[in-house]
């Protein structure tokens, strides 16, 4: 998950659309969050960090509700013609404008994206444009082979269901943030605890990956040690496992109690 740019070959407006980029994009998070987690189980892409930019942004143009077959409206057996690549060149000519985007692309989430790989695999090294690329896919792209996976996405809200499986899987989790609390907190410095007082912001849920268990020094807390991509900075903090959420910041904003961690989402590969 950590925050990455475009290689140095990739189209010039890709930098300056990196750069215009604001802090959080959930379905290029949650994108990079499924292929982590893959990864992570299996090892089965054997992914460096450049060609887990290629996997995500296929996720990103191919999974949710949208693609029901990840084929988008290439029909199945028809072949590739001349016209098609003049039209795609054509295309690829006058990239998006600056600070254009998509306005029809659904926010994914992990689980959109992980059904996803799992129902259609994913690219190898080179065949995708990198995450946040300006430059359009073509359509026949859909017919370029991809690694196939088979699996299921195993989902629980409760977070001893979960733990029992990290030894053995990566998790996916939620996590409410707070600011400034979650800036106050870095690689091994202090326990992220939600909001601390009046001062306090929601700012709204982040996808992050669970990555181990335990207390702190004085063994007074249970903390749960999680990797967070914010402000386009990856760090691993301590989230307490004991503070329970009854509102988001203020009276107004009630909700159901709730841990700092949530929704969490694990990958289980089939034998």
């Amino acid at each position: 998950m950590a925050f990455q740019g475009p290689s140095s070959d990739c189209h010039p407006n890709c930098l300056r659309a990196l750069n215009a980029q604001e802090d959080y994009d959930a379905s290029q998070r949650a994108a990079m969050l499924a292929v982590d987690l893959i990864t992570m189980t299996r090892g089965i892409l054997k992914l460096d960090s450049e060609n887990t930019l290629y996997s995500a942004q296929y996720l990103v143009d191919n999974a949710g509700p949208k693609k029901d077959s990840g084929q988008g409206e290439w029909g199945q057996g028809r072949g590739v013609t001349i016209q098609d690549l003049f039209d795609y060149l054509r295309d690829i000519a006058t990239p998006s404008e600056e600070g254009e985007t998509d306005q029809e692309r659904p926010e994914l989430t992990v689980k959109d994206c992980l059904e996803c790989a799992f129902r259609d695999g994913l690219p190898r090294r080179g065949q995708w444009g990198h995450l946040g690329c300006v430059s359009k896919v073509p359509p026949f792209a859909c017919l370029i082979p991809r690694v196939p996976m088979n699996g299921e996405v195993v989902e629980t809200e409760k977070w001893e269901e979960a733990v029992e499986l990290l030894g053995k899987h990566p998790i996916g989790a939620k996590l409410h943030v707070f600011s400034p609390e979650i800036d106050l907190v870095d690689d091994e410095v202090g326990v992220y605890e939600g909001p601390s007082g009046a001062g306090s912001s929601y700012v709204g849920l982040r996808d992050v990956m669970v990555t181990g268990e335990g207390k702190t020094e004085m063994g007074d807390k249970k903390v749960a040690q999680v990797r967070i991509c914010y402000k386009k900075k990856t760090k691993f903090i301590a989230v307490s496992l004991d503070r329970v959420l009854t509102s988001l910041g203020d009276e107004s904003q009630v909700i159901e109690p709730t841990g700092l961690l949530s929704d969490f989402i694990i990958p289980r590969f089939s034998q």
